[in-house]
């Protein structure tokens, strides 16, 4: 039995072969309707989430199976006081799989060893969002046609940003990739990543304040937003929400095959007028996150 806690649980060569099932099932999603018949996908959501829960109910619904679980930690009996452990261990009477997102960082880890089925992270509060990661991946892949040979830069939340720490992790197993890093004083990448990812692994990066003076270089533009939910002090959320938001004049500045993700929900880091742009990928970044988690759901239960 096999979990995905971490981006790093499969290898690069492994997530070759996800990532072309997942192509297999964007060609033919209908060879792929019956899969699942019969199997269980639990979604155990303690912190909310309209995309990533969504997205693995749909791969399943897609994968002929069914969906149990809840969406709210106060819908379930954690409000009473149960402990991840005995909520798993119960889960594991019903479903085939879960998925797990929870606000403290490990509760995934603690979940999938008590489990008596697949546990996929879905999130655990800044630390990890493997299943995203495999989305960007997936992306970049299709839309790119390869996983190295480019310059990436994250913009926003650096400090908080599970997506962007996964992300990091994830790409620099791939050669030739060099990082920029966009952000304010306060939202810079942590020191664990830097020291412990970066720096250890000799990978190249540069840090910049100012967005505008870096887009030229750019091959992908990954933003994210400024999360309200990390944030202890209002006054300091409310200081920064703003500090960055992409539109059509900075635009200008960008390569014409520079791409724009985003793992979303967006607030107000992209105006809207960018939507138009062919290089804002972020909605098609949506649909590739169903199909990478039919594919994954199909290879932790062994049905490929």
């Amino acid at each position: 039995m096999r979990h995905l806690m971490n981006p790093l649980d499969f290898t690069t060569q492994e997530l070759e072969k996800l990532f072309d099932l997942a192509s297999q099932i964007e060609a033919n999603p209908q060879k792929f309707r019956h899969v699942c018949d019969g199997k269980k996908l639990a979604t155990c959501f303690y912190e909310p989430s309209t995309r990533t829960r969504l997205s693995f109910e749909s791969a399943m619904y897609n994968l002929g199976g069914n969906v149990l679980g809840f969406s709210d930690a106060a819908s379930s009996s954690a409000s009473k006081g149960e402990s991840v452990s005995d909520t798993i261990r119960m889960i594991s009477c019903y479903a085939d799989i879960c998925a797990i997102r929870h606000p403290k960082e490990g509760a995934p880890m603690v979940a999938s060893s008590k489990a008596g089925i697949p546990v996929i992270n879905a999130g655990d509060g800044g630390h990890q969002h493997p299943t995203q990661t495999l989305t960007d991946l997936l992306t970049i892949r299709s839309l790119k046609g390869r996983l190295q040979d480019f310059t990436i830069g994250l913009c926003g939340d650096l400090k908080f940003g599970r997506t962007v720490h996964s992300l990091i992790n994830a790409l620099i197993r791939y050669p030739n990739i060099h990082f920029i890093f966009i952000s304010p004083e306060e939202l810079k990448i942590p020191d664990y990543i830097r020291e412990d990812v970066l720096d250890k692994n000799h990978i190249p990066y540069q840090e910049f304040i100012r967005l505008e003076d870096c887009m030229q270089d750019l091959d992908l533009l990954y933003m994210t937003r400024v999360q309200k939910e990390r944030f202890f002090n209002e006054q300091e959320y409310i200081r920064l929400k703003d500090f960055y938001i992409l539109d059509k004049e900075k635009m200008k500045l960008a390569k014409k095959d520079m791409l724009i993700l985003h793992p979303l929900p967006r607030v107000n880091e992209i105006s809207i007028e960018v939507d138009e742009d062919p290089r804002a990928v972020y909605f098609k970044q949506v649909q590739y996150g169903v199909y990478v988690r039919m594919a994954l759901i199909m290879t932790l239960l062994e049905l490929v």
